[in-house]
């Protein structure tokens, strides 16, 4: 006999387009799999992927023919209420975290979602369960960037272009956790006094004039490395802050496109989840308390609301709170 109920509580899509489209309603609670966890929700984190999401992006760039009513959040946490068979690295009553990108049983937007296992893990101790629901897709694409792509080594000089940013807030704190020399170039006095609050000691406003002295006075020779969230004018202008033969990496999408110039290598790249990433991630929480800075929290039932924020000046994370 389950010990949960049938319906649940969920904001959906009944067809893609703008934050209208997100609908507040009772719906059934998905089933499980024998590797699948049921979690009951506590936070879900919001992304800009899940505005691409909502708008019927992924949908058409991976030719899906998705169900409705659909269910975003491709982040969140909670409790395990529920667990398939062959599911063993979690167990009933653990607070947990994880990643559902595009998970065909429904995201994170719910009182209730069904996640294979292999995506899961318990939240680090010092960790906030807020915090947990919004760090895994931003987390996951800043070390991409970083080890993956840039593969960042101890003593490099490197750029974070963004870094009051969901993606930027990380990559500030893992290439320091790495070792690397970080120089944060963050949007907003209220975005430098975030990132300073991290850890990073030399962050500049990006708005403000006079980047390229303030940057070759970090890296007379210009940058080893560069990680970008954004693009634009000044972006572009951050280009050139690197050395000849510099790497730069940035997640897919960013808009407008980076300018690349010559003899700079320049890599875009996927932030997707594995079990293998989420690992590295989880470790490097554990070991070096890495945290996620949230602006915004709004209830689920005000999605609408949430997803229109993330079209205005924001630091760090957006968070819908699921359970009241």
């Amino acid at each position: 006999m389950n010990k949960y109920p049938n319906t649940m509580r969920a904001t959906v899509l009944h067809g893609f387009g703008s934050p209208e489209k997100l609908i507040h309603q009772v719906i059934d609670v998905p089933e499980i799999g024998p590797e699948d966890v049921l979690i009951r929700v506590a936070f879900a984190g919001v992304g800009e992927w899940d505005a691409f999401e909502r708008q019927g992006g992924y949908a058409e760039m991976l030719n899906m023919n998705p169900d409705f009513p659909y269910i975003l959040g491709s982040e969140g946490s909670g409790t395990v209420i529920a667990q398939g068979e062959k599911v063993s690295n979690v167990d009933l009553g653990d607070q947990v975290y994880a990643s559902a990108f595009l998970n065909p049983k429904g995201g994170f937007y719910s009182e209730y979602v069904a996640v294979n296992a292999k995506y899961v893990s318990r939240i680090p101790e010092g960790l906030t369960l807020k915090e947990a629901a919004v760090i895994s897709g931003v987390g996951i694409t800043a070390l991409r960037g970083l080890e993956d792509v840039l593969a960042l080594q101890q003593g490099e000089s490197i750029m974070i272009f963004g870094a009051s940013g969901g993606v930027g807030h990380m990559a500030v704190q893992l290439a320091k956790c790495l070792g690397a020399r970080v120089f944060a170039i963050s949007s907003g006095e209220d975005g430098v006094a975030m990132v300073k609050q991290l850890g990073c000691g030399t962050v500049v406003n990006g708005r403000e004039g006079n980047l390229a002295s303030k940057a070759f006075a970090f890296a007379p020779r210009g940058f080893d490395a560069a990680l970008f969230t954004a693009g634009g004018d000044i972006a572009n202008a951050a280009v050139d802050y690197l050395r000849t033969g510099g790497r730069i990496a940035y997640p897919h999408g960013i808009h407008p496109p980076l300018r690349i110039t010559a003899n700079i290598k320049a890599t875009g790249y996927h932030g997707d989840p594995d079990p293998e990433i989420i690992d590295r991630l989880h470790h490097h929480i554990e070991v070096n308390k890495l945290s996620a800075h949230i602006s915004h929290t709004f209830v689920l039932k005000d999605a609408q609301e949430a997803h229109t924020a993330l079209n205005h000046h924001y630091l760090g994370k957006i968070c819908l709170q699921v359970k009241s």
